[in-house]
């Protein structure tokens, strides 16, 4: 007699690694991810070359730039540049040090799962380590006088130093800067300092990169719809339009049946007086200068070019609200609801100059403007895209300063500072989760180790003496200079980290080093698409996808 039937609980293209296997692999998958990274941290670093499906390249050293495009199978992997992305959302730097704190936290409790430690007891000690981290970092931060130009310069030179755009450091450290302290906007007490809206990057290729700024007000790539209309107005009259200057057109399908031919006359006659109202209306507000986000018919232009108005047409949303928050305008979605007040009189100079080979138009000279343009320049669309990568996170250090003024050192002392407060720590605790806990507190020493790596100086070397330093007391600001790899005081260097970005980096390493260090089991099911038309409907693996 035949023995029973195997049961089948998991469909058969199911495919299902559990317990260490999966750990391990986890783990490698985060050592790879990490190990991609690892190259580009600190002043030192390389750039990566990456060619997009499309045919186009990227040469970036930012961790979160580089990781975008790489495509990856492993789901461990996806997790990992899932982190940098969220890094690189929330405070806009450190998005390569998240990276490889995260695959160093996974690497350093392999060792304990072989050891065959359970993965919750590790887990346990590195929620404790984490919360210590957190209290150790605040103990060693130092405030900051935001209003102090010069200490600003510094800390947004320290986040540049690591980046391709470090040659034009001090440029590049003004214009973010300029940018920030323009689109900063305070109301009833909350701060509220949005880059991504108000501070808009328009890159133009050709010219040096010196010859970049940063507008007082803002630039869109548009030319005005009628030759004949004013190029440069002084101190303009502004009116922001969101409705077409058009005759309305039935929304559905409509059909008019005309009887007689007069008729017909009468119905273009309706459709020029119809615009013709629209035009006095607005010509009523005495604007210099109408922009709208849709169309322009020929014959509103003809009745704004006879009063001497300038139109500008399909200007993007975004860019409609620039102009508003820089001018002081309103924008208005009908002509006859059109006020004094909402005509914006903050512009001073309306021009359109040619650059290149295409128009664009500035606003610029605005007395209080809230919104900004930066204007970059460079020799190829590559070096531009990276500037402006590099521009984006020298912005949100600053941002992140100008909220939370707290500043920790950085080139590794912080680090050290932490993994040494730690370390002494763990001497005092009992029980088993001491180890991993002394783990945590050596997996925080890679990124002085990568830095000194990276430099091609001796790493075990100058780690070692970096420790013996950390002994003694008073020096917590000593770290790695990631120029020549050697020991150095970081407040003389003037090297300094934000609190926030900090705080984040390790928040985030650690969650993710626990969440993987959770999965004991990967199940990937594959449902073949001709499965479906050839299985019987009462087939038992039907029901079980």
């Amino acid at each position: 007699m035949m023995g029973p039937r195997p049961v089948l609980v998991l469909s058969q293209n199911t495919k299902r690694e559990s317990g260490r296997k999966v750990q391990a692999g986890n783990i490698s998958a985060a050592k790879t991810i990490a190990d991609i990274i690892r190259t580009c941290l600190g002043p030192r670093a390389m750039m990566k070359m990456l060619l997009d499906p499309m045919g186009g390249i990227v040469m970036t050293n930012d961790g979160n730039a580089i990781l975008r495009e790489i495509q990856v199978q492993h789901p461990a992997a996806k997790s990992m540049i899932e982190i940098s992305r969220t890094q690189d959302e929330e405070v806009g730097d450190g998005t390569t040090s998240v990276i490889i704190l995260a695959g160093e936290m996974l690497a350093v409790a392999e060792h304990f799962l072989e050891q065959k430690m359970h993965p919750t007891v590790v887990i346990g000690a590195y929620r404790k380590a984490l919360d210590d981290m957190i209290s150790a970092l605040k103990k060693i931060s130092t405030p900051v006088d935001v209003n102090s130009r010069e200490n600003m310069l510094k800390i947004i030179n320290s986040a540049i130093n690591t980046k391709t755009i470090s040659r034009w450091s001090d440029l590049a450290c003004s214009i973010a800067l300029d940018a920030v302290k323009t689109v900063e906007f305070e109301e009833n007490g909350r701060k509220e300092i949005d880059i991504k809206k108000y501070a808009k990057v328009e890159k133009i290729p050709g010219g040096i990169i010196e010859d970049s700024c940063v507008l007082r007000g803002v630039m869109i790539n548009k030319d005005v719809t009628h030759p004949r209309m004013r190029r440069t107005i002084k101190n303009p009259r502004i009116v922001l339009l969101d409705c077409s200057l058009e005759y309305k057109k039935g929304e559905s399908q409509t059909d008019i049946e005309i009887t007689r031919e007069e008729d017909f006359a009468r119905i273009l006659q309706m459709e020029e007086e119809f615009i013709q109202q629209m035009c006095e209306q607005l010509i009523k507000a005495k604007p210099d200068l109408i922009i709208t986000e849709k169309g322009i018919s020929d014959l509103a232009q003809h009745f704004l070019m006879r009063a001497n108005i300038t139109a500008i047409r399909r200007v993007r949303k975004t860019d409609n609200n620039r102009i508003a928050r820089a001018c002081g305008a309103r924008i208005v979605s009908r002509p006859d609801e059109l006020r004094e007040e909402d005509v914006g009189t903050g512009a001073g100079v309306f021009e359109v100059k040619k650059i290149g080979d295409e128009y664009f138009t500035f606003i610029t000279d605005c007395k209080e403007p809230k919104a900004c343009t930066i204007l970059l320049r460079g020799a190829s669309k590559e070096i531009l895209a990276e500037v402006e990568r590099n521009l984006h996170d020298a912005m949100q250090v600053c941002r992140n300063v100008m909220i939370d003024a707290q500043l920790v050192p950085g080139g590794g002392a912080s680090e050290m500072a932490v993994s040494h407060y730690l370390t002494e720590k763990s001497k005092v605790m009992t029980g088993v989760e001491q180890w991993p806990y002394r783990a945590a507190a050596q997996a925080l020493e890679v990124i002085p180790r990568t830095l000194i790596q990276n430099c091609g100086a001796s790493t075990i070397r100058v780690l070692t003496s970096l420790r013996a330093k950390h002994t003694q007391e008073g020096s917590q600001t000593w770290g790695v200079n990631g120029e020549t790899g050697t020991l150095a005081d970081m407040k003389e260097l003037g090297i300094w980290d934000p609190l926030s970005v900090k705080l984040q980096t390790y928040k985030t390493a650690v969650e993710t080093a626990v969440l993987l260090l959770r999965i004991d089991d990967i199940v990937s099911g594959h449902k073949k698409k001709g499965d479906d038309q050839n299985k019987p409907s009462g087939a038992p693996d039907a029901a079980q996808d």
